[in-house]
């Protein structure tokens, strides 16, 4: 089976052809450089970025798989959440396409994409593990006994931690998307140059917190003559994300001690992270746990991840409907 997946649900424009769920034959991401001259994305640029790329994306992606229309078995999207204008676009194509070819369509909600973004790179873990799933909107610790059953064990209470990366970017100057700029200046930092606060400190809370740290490096930085500044850069970046990483492993070591599990999947954009990866792997080892997490490409939004998803529901006899329609702020369940 063939699924044509579709991801718009923010500033990816994403198309990817995955077959029976697990193959990957093509998965194209265009990221929309339009925004980052704002320093964060415009919403409506977005869509309109979107409107402009999907077909385009669409025939690549099928020239990359060597395969047609004819070929597809089903079709996907994501429907939320995510920006509600962005989503429409690849949702409306999705759903298009399906009814004119008369084949099952299935609307994916992007955290579960996310969920099956680690089925695609590691199929050998099966369906029941502990997923740590930190992105630029979200930031939950999911407890898997099956695909499509999840128990969020703890979420953020205000910023989700690739926000947080993102606007300590900005306060650095070091430009947008910045989790991915404030983790390579970080390798030249000292993380003990300044202990930031971790915030929600009760272990029987597996929620998580940024809005206090990201503030905390403001106030920091502000205090920092501007002819200082860019010699600190390095050491504020190394301890700003050496508190993120901390906060996150906590919660996420407590969350193995009370589920048993053995394998713990990491996911979303954060997961790229490359100290939250070492710290992570290190914690793991001592534990026994196995720790996954997909390649980089499986990271950012993509619409492998969403056709994957799309299949293990549709091959469940699940679908969606046609008259689907995009929830911004749709939870995982």
């Amino acid at each position: 089976m063939i699924t044509l997946g579709i991801e718009t649900s923010c500033d990816e424009t994403s198309v990817a052809l995955v077959q029976d769920g697990r193959r990957v034959l093509s998965n194209i991401i265009h990221s929309q450089s339009v925004h980052q001259k704002f320093g964060g994305v415009v919403p409506e640029l977005a869509g309109r970025e979107h409107i402009r790329r999907i077909v385009p994306i669409v025939q690549e992606a099928l020239a990359a798989a060597d395969k047609t229309l004819a070929d597809i078995d089903t079709y996907a999207a994501t429907y939320g959440p995510g920006l509600v204008g962005a989503l429409l676009v690849g949702l409306s194509l999705a759903k298009a396409l399906a009814y004119c070819r008369e084949k099952p369509f299935y609307a994916v909600n992007h955290l579960e994409g996310h969920i099956a973004a680690n089925l695609l790179a590691h199929p050998e873990i099966g369906h029941n593990f502990l997923t740590l799933l930190v992105s630029g909107g979200h930031t939950l610790l999911i407890d898997v006994s099956g695909f499509g059953h999840y128990t969020v064990l703890g979420k953020t209470l205000d910023d989700a931690a690739g926000e947080a990366f993102d606007k300590v970017a900005k306060i650095l100057g070091l430009g947008y998307p910045g989790g991915a700029a404030v983790d390579k200046l970080a390798r030249m930092g000292n993380p003990a140059y300044f202990r930031f606060p971790r915030a929600v400190a009760d272990d029987e809370r597996l929620d998580f917190s940024f809005s206090g740290l990201k503030t905390a490096v403001a106030l920091h930085v502000a205090k920092i003559p501007a002819a200082d500044l860019d010699s600190k850069k390095a050491d504020i970046a190394a301890s700003f994300q050496e508190a993120a990483v901390d906060t996150l492993c906590r919660k996420t070591l407590i969350g193995l001690q009370k589920t048993g599990k053995d394998i713990l999947a990491l996911s979303g954009g954060v997961a790229a992270n490359s100290r939250l990866r070492e710290k992570l792997a290190d914690h793991c080892g001592k534990l026994g746990v196995k720790l996954v997490f997909p390649p980089i490409e499986l990271c950012t939004d993509n619409a492998a991840m969403i056709a994957s998803a799309a299949y293990f529901h549709i091959i469940q006899g699940d679908t969606s409907s046609l008259e689907a329609n995009a929830v911004p702020y749709q939870r995982l369940f």
